[in-house]
């Protein structure tokens, strides 16, 4: 490493020749000041004999901040935050694969409203997150990635797994840093942890180059013993060069400093916006409320903002986030026939939406009608509107505060015969589908049959985590979340994989519950491998995998369209096989009398035995979701 080192502080001597000689005669006090931190260093003296290092900084900011567990994949540029952090009581959680750890910490900021922490090595450690980044900025979830780095001396000169990280992560965050000194590591994590909540929360990534981890004499030996002893006039500029770089590097690294977590911006409507909705809904005599995920983000919690909603009596439709907020059997919540009752309505309430493609990008509201958009987003709340539809009133602003404060101010009954109308909606359509759960296939069981026979075994404490295509599709339409935050989806990004860290995140925020996952069999591959972090970690979740043998909601529209399965097929694998072999237990479910016994033993096993189970479900086909579109 010595003919490299001198390599590198040569070249940056001979690029930068007039500032260390004209420049440093000249102007020298405030160069170096600049550059190298020369009067701070000569203020903070650096303790040469220290054993700490900045992963014990890293652990207690985070600490500070309420973060109780990391998900790691174990690399040797992150070592120091994942020891220290254990030290001091958080719980370190260490997946399979990179990916899961960062949707483990999506799942934990959703359900605990706390900033969710991933950490992983650098370069491919990095690379592999990029999908899980990305769908925690589309699902706007307040997640903090860290990632080691090579020492900063050493960037862009191929050192081990050295990549442009922030190339990769600044369109995904809304917040990126390279701490490049000790003592900035507290006020850059306070300033990533804020960022990451406030506004329209998201993934934040703060990149730690290895020399700012680790102890003084390791990064010493490291950096120093490289240069050798001076013998010339250009090792002595070299090893004047290194040791300064040092001294930057820890000086002030260990003195006391703030770690209070910084106050979040929220976005609230003013009282003018908020009467002028007051009016609007007054006037109403068919309205609808269609909530999606934001409603469920602080600072309003979850039991609040439904008593709001039960005050107000109007009809609402729950989405992403927001399904179980009203509960299994609300007379307000409508679940089937949204497109139908949103072209019946005389005003629309969007609270947290976006008009993308799961509201028709707003071609499903008539122009004419009465529109309400809520939304901390500017872009999101209004998007599309410039083509197929136009909000009456548009509000920047935290949708479950303006909710609250609208039942606070409204006096209002809504038409009892417009919310009985939509409710008989929801009694045709599910006794349809439970006509449909008695249909028999032509091989294997009735999906729908499984699915209903799985609603009616779950307690009211059930967390469901939805990872696959058709099987889940399908689960939506018949499972019902039992209340707040019971429901795990990946969100608009639509990505498949989630399920492993969704329910790794979930187990461990709330250990009481039953987590189910419900899988397909496609989707299953993505984090199958996970049963070994669940069983090393004693998180005894529970899968139903629907397995069809096929990439099935893909083929649905490939085969009739094009004539040909290709690259949709799969095998009856035995899943249940490979769950044993992560250490947890598997059941096979292929007979339409044993449906309801072997769920409810792989329930029994999950909460007596504390280990996770898998039931491997041989499902055959319906029409129940002929029509349904995957783009």
């Amino acid at each position: 490493m010595g003919d490299i080192m001198d390599n590198v502080i040569m070249e940056l001597l001979y690029q930068n020749v007039l500032v260390f000689i004209i420049g440093g005669l000249l102007f020298g006090a405030s160069l170096f000041v600049q550059k190298f931190g020369l009067i701070y260093q000569f203020l903070h003296k650096v303790d040469k004999d220290s054993q700490q290092h900045g992963g014990e900084i890293v652990a207690e900011t985070l600490k500070a901040h309420g973060v109780e567990f990391i998900f790691t994949l174990v690399g040797g540029h992150i070592s120091p935050i994942l020891v220290a952090s254990e030290k001091l009581g958080i719980r370190v959680v260490d997946t399979r694969h990179e990916v899961t750890a960062v949707f483990a910490a999506d799942a934990v900021a959703r359900l605990s409203g706390k900033i969710g922490v991933a950490a992983v090595t650098a370069g491919p450690g990095i690379t592999n997150t990029i999908t899980a980044v990305k769908n925690a900025q589309m699902a706007e979830s307040p997640l903090l990635l860290m990632g080691g780095a090579a020492a900063s001396i050493l960037k862009g000169r191929g050192a081990l797994q050295d990549i442009d990280q922030m190339i990769l992560l600044k369109p995904l965050c809304k917040y990126t840093a390279t701490v490049k000194r000790i003592r900035d590591i507290i006020p850059t994590l306070q300033q990533a942890i804020v960022q990451a909540q406030s506004g329209t929360p998201g993934p934040v990534f703060v990149e730690f180059p290895i020399d700012t981890l680790y102890p003084y004499h390791l990064v010493q030996k490291e950096i120093m013993s490289s240069s050798g002893k001076a013998r010339n006039l250009k090792q002595r500029i070299v090893n004047w060069y290194m040791g300064n770089y040092l001294c930057n590097l820890f000086a002030g690294a260990f003195e006391a400093r703030e770690m209070t977590p910084l106050k979040v911006n929220v976005p609230h409507a003013t009282k003018e916006q908020i009467q002028s909705c007051v009016e609007l809904v007054t006037r109403a005599k068919r309205p609808v409320f269609v909530l999606g995920s934001q409603v469920m983000l602080p600072p309003v919690v979850a039991d609040k903002l439904r008593g709001s909603l039960e005050k107000l009596g109007i009809p609402c439709f729950l989405g992403g986030m927001s399904r179980g907020l009203l509960g299994r059997n609300s007379p307000i919540h409508i679940r089937q026939n949204r497109r139908a009752a949103l072209k019946e309505a005389d005003l629309v309430l969007l609270a947290g939406n976006v008009c993308d493609f799961r509201l028709g990008y707003g071609r499903v509201l008539p122009r004419k009608q009465t529109i309400i958009a809520v939304n901390r987003s500017k872009s999101q709340l209004y998007k599309n509107s410039d083509m197929f539809w136009k909000p009456t009133v548009a509000i920047q602003a935290d949708a479950a505060s303006l909710l609250v404060e609208l039942a606070s101010d409204l006096q209002y009954t809504p038409p009892s015969d417009w919310l009985t109308q939509l409710k008989q909606g929801d009694i045709d359509k599910e006794k349809k589908n439970a006509e449909l759960a008695q249909q028999p296939t032509q091989t294997h069981l009735n999906p729908i049959k499984v699915l209903s026979s799985l609603e009616s075994i779950m307690d009211d404490n059930s967390i469901i985590v939805a990872d696959g295509g058709d099987f889940v599709g399908t689960a939506a339409y018949v499972v019902r979340p039992r209340g707040p935050l019971r429901w795990l989806d990946p969100g608009a990004f639509g990505t498949l994989g989630v399920g492993g860290g969704f329910a790794l995140g979930a187990k461990l925020v709330c250990p009481d519950s039953d987590v189910w996952i419900i899988y397909g069999d496609g989707t299953l591959g993505y984090s199958v491998a996970e049963y070994d972090t669940f069983h090393r970690h004693q998180l005894p979740v529970i899968s139903v995998v629907g397995n069809d043998a096929g990439w099935t909601q893909i083929s649905r529209e490939q085969v009739p369209m094009f004539g040909s399965n290709v690259a949709c097929g799969l095998r009856y694998t035995d899943y249940h096989v490979v769950a044993d072999g992560y250490g947890g237990k598997g059941f096979l479910l292929d007979k339409d009398d044993e449906i309801l016994e072997t769920l409810k033993k792989a329930q029994e096993v999950s909460r007596k035995d504390k280990v996770p189970t898998l039931v491997n479900v041989l499902i055959g086909k319906t029409a129940f979701r002929d029509g349904s579109i995957s783009v």
